[in-house]
Order: C-alpha cells, then structure tokens, then sequence
C-alpha cells in the first residue's frame, strides 16, 4: 500500500463545499493504515495553520477549508490538458527552445531565490549559472514572477532554434541532460503499476463507499508525485514508448470508473480529477 502522508489525506478528502466529513476521514486514514492519533495531531497542526476551521469533535467534526487552502488544492487545469494533449499527438513541438537568465544581486537573495523557483516549478532545467532552459512559451508566467518578485529589470529572455551544449545540439540528447529522465520515468512506471492493479479492483467491483474512497485517494496521491516534477517535456524530446504516457491513460480508465457512479458529497478531488478523463475524451 502507497504511503500517503496524513496532510495530503486530509486535502484529498476536501468536498466540492470546501468542508470535510471527519467520519470519512477517519475511516478512510484507518484502510491506509494510519492511526486516529495521527488524525487527530495533523488536525490540529492544520487548524492551528490556519488551513481548516474545526467545527465539532472527534468523527462528528467537521473541517472547514479557508479560502487560501481551497485556492492551493484547485487542480491547474491547462497542466492535465497540456499532458493529455501532448499524449495523443496533439501539442507538437515547433523545435524553439525558451530561455531565462537573471543576475539578482546578493541583498535580494530572497527574490533571486523565488525566481530560481518559479523557473524550476514551471519545468525549467538550469543550464548554467543563472540561465534556464524549456521547451514550453513560458515567457508571460515568467515576466509575471519577476515582476511580482521586483527582480524583472534583472531578467533577460530569449528564444532560439540552434541550441548547443558542448558539440551537442541534437534536442534529445540536449533533453536527457538537462532533465532527470530515468528518475522521471520510474516515477510514471510506479504510477502505472498501482493504477493497473486499482484498475482490476475497479473492474471487478463490489467495493464499499470508504473502499472507493481509499481508492481515489490512494490515485491521487500517486498522480500528484509522479506529475508534480514531470516538466511535461514535447514528445520529441523522450524516449520513445515513454512510461508516462500509459502512466496516465491507465489512471483515466480508473477514474472514468470512479466517476460512473457519482454520490454526493463526495471529495472535491472526484470534480478535480473529473478533468483527466474530460481531456482524455476530448
């Protein structure tokens, strides 16, 4: 069983109202094997956060969500249509690299920092000192947060087609360099291998509602650490089959099982992961 941390349980199990059962809560925790004790300090941790509101005691509470923390779990939609779309074909690559480089002074470490950051969480690979590289227009999300940051008179960004690292300039190899590839693939494979097995169980049926839950959560959970670090790379630039790619299909058979028969008050991640099989489908 995939070991889910009990945070990450708690955002999952947020309804499309923002507010979480806590009897669901705890029965769902109890199959994934963690203790009510458990339960209780990571409510308590995420109250006093000021992430959740608790209104009531033990498995008759009820959490409530504050709008940052409802705003911090809304699935980025153009991420899942972006990879659905790359999957079958339909986002091909026109061969232009996008590049960054900044030069931040010391005193705004700070800013020099979240720049750095925002160029990593966007799927920027560094390429030397201060110079990012993708393959992705990400140039708007990047003046965006230098801007934010104080820091965009630092920033300079260009694009080109003739790239060389030393005397490679063939964008595969150029891909391979600079992106963590194996470790990216074994992430989708270990993704691929729950999602299959969850698969059976879903085909098979006769599960109990905390059962499905448990499932949802369990996929989830996986979906979110392999994708969170996949700089969703063109298909051009990855090994060919890529594990990534059944990755994904295989969770969106899962979920279009999940979502066949819809109950209410059922986890906002049910509406949230709704948008895998609606761009698998077209």
């Amino acid at each position: 069983m995939q070991e889910i941390p009990t945070r990450v349980l708690v955002d999952a199990m947020v309804r499309a109202d923002g507010t979480v059962d806590c009897g669901d809560l705890y029965a769902v925790a109890g199959r994934l094997g963690m203790s009510d004790q458990q339960v209780r300090l990571t409510i308590r941790r995420l109250t006093a956060d000021g992430r959740f509101v608790q209104e009531g005691r033990g498995r008759r509470a009820l959490l409530r969500a504050t709008a940052a923390t409802r705003r911090e779990i809304e699935p980025d939609v153009g991420y899942l249509a972006l990879m659905y779309a790359q999957d079958r074909g339909e986002a091909p690559w026109d061969g232009t690299w996008h590049l960054a480089g900044f030069a931040v002074p010391e005193r705004d470490r700070t800013a020099r920092d979240g720049l750095r950051e925002t160029l990593l969480r966007l799927g920027g690979a560094p390429v030397q000192n201060g110079l990012y590289v993708s393959p992705h227009p990400w140039e708007p999300d990047v003046r965006e947060a230098a801007g934010a940051l104080g820091v965009l008179g630092n920033l300079t960004l260009l694009s080109t087609r003739d790239l060389h690292t030393g005397d490679t300039a063939e964008p595969r190899e150029l891909a391979r360099h600079w992106w963590p590839l194996d470790e990216l693939a074994e992430g989708h494979r270990r993704l691929a291998a729950l999602a299959a097995g969850q698969l059976a169980r879903l085909t098979a049926g006769g599960l109990s509602e905390t059962e499905l839950l448990t499932v949802a959560v369990e996929l989830a959970a996986a979906f979110t650490e392999a994708s969170e670090p996949d700089p969703l790379l063109p298909p051009e630039l990855l090994p060919q089959p890529w594990p990534g790619a059944e990755a994904r299909a295989l969770v969106a058979r899962c979920w279009a099982l999940l979502l066949a028969d819809p109950r209410p008050g059922a986890p906002r991640l049910f509406d949230a992961y709704a948008e895998v099989v609606a761009a698998v489908t077209g």
